[in-house]
């Protein structure tokens, strides 16, 4: 499967509490619910996208918990995205969330090396393995170079403060638009498909004046 982050951020980045006000208030955060305002038929038609290509999903403790809250209150037969979250293989990395407490069905608690246990999911068969939210799942998927694609819905806010989808010390790396995924939808919400086109490492270049000409110099 490959594995794909899928996240709602602001203009400045933030992806913490989108959807309602105590949503994630950790860190003092106050500002939740920036996303709600911007929400249409539009943005629920990228969101469906998404999850068309679920096989299975990936969640840190704190968004597990979150949407295992919400979703399985969710039962009218149509709704896509409550049928994929309530029927599909659901994997959690934690090390403190018991069997027990992880009663959304079916769900699987991940307790080792959360790197190895990650690439294995990888190996089974399928379309995509899903992350949503997951703020500090994302950062160590980032980290370990395992994000196969990334997309965005970018709303036109700024929230000012907040978790960033990539935080200062992120790894530095490049990106390449998926142009079927990208767009700007009415209202002003980005649309953005990114496949990772270096990990490690940014090209860089300058402006220079040659015989005249402003010319682009890369390294």
């Amino acid at each position: 499967m490959l594995l794909s982050v899928n996240v709602f951020v602001s203009l400045d980045g933030v992806m913490q509490g989108p959807g309602a006000p105590d949503e994630d208030r950790s860190g003092g955060f106050d500002r939740g619910g920036w996303l709600v305002p911007h929400a249409s038929a539009h943005t629920n038609e990228v969101v469906e996208s998404w999850f068309r290509a679920a096989d299975a999903f990936l969640f840190g403790r704190t968004s597990f918990d979150l949407l295992g809250g919400y979703w399985p209150k969710v039962t009218e037969p149509d709704n896509l995205i409550a049928t994929k979250l309530n029927t599909l293989p659901k994997y959690v990395a934690s090390s403190t969330l018991s069997d027990e407490e992880a009663d959304w069905s079916p769900t699987t608690v991940l307790r080792g090396e959360l790197v190895d246990e990650v690439r294995r999911l990888k190996e089974l068969p399928g379309m995509e393995l899903q992350v949503h939210g997951s703020w500090k799942l994302v950062q160590t998927l980032h980290q370990a170079g395992l994000v196969d694609v990334y997309r965005l819905l970018q709303f036109p806010v700024v929230v000012g403060t907040g978790k960033r989808l990539f935080p200062d010390g992120s790894m530095p790396a490049t990106f390449a638009a998926v142009e079927e995924g990208s767009r700007v939808l009415p209202g002003g919400v980005v649309s953005l498909t990114l496949e990772p086109a270096s990990l490690g490492a940014i090209s860089a270049g300058e402006y220079a004046v040659d015989e005249g000409r402003s010319v682009t110099v890369l390294d």
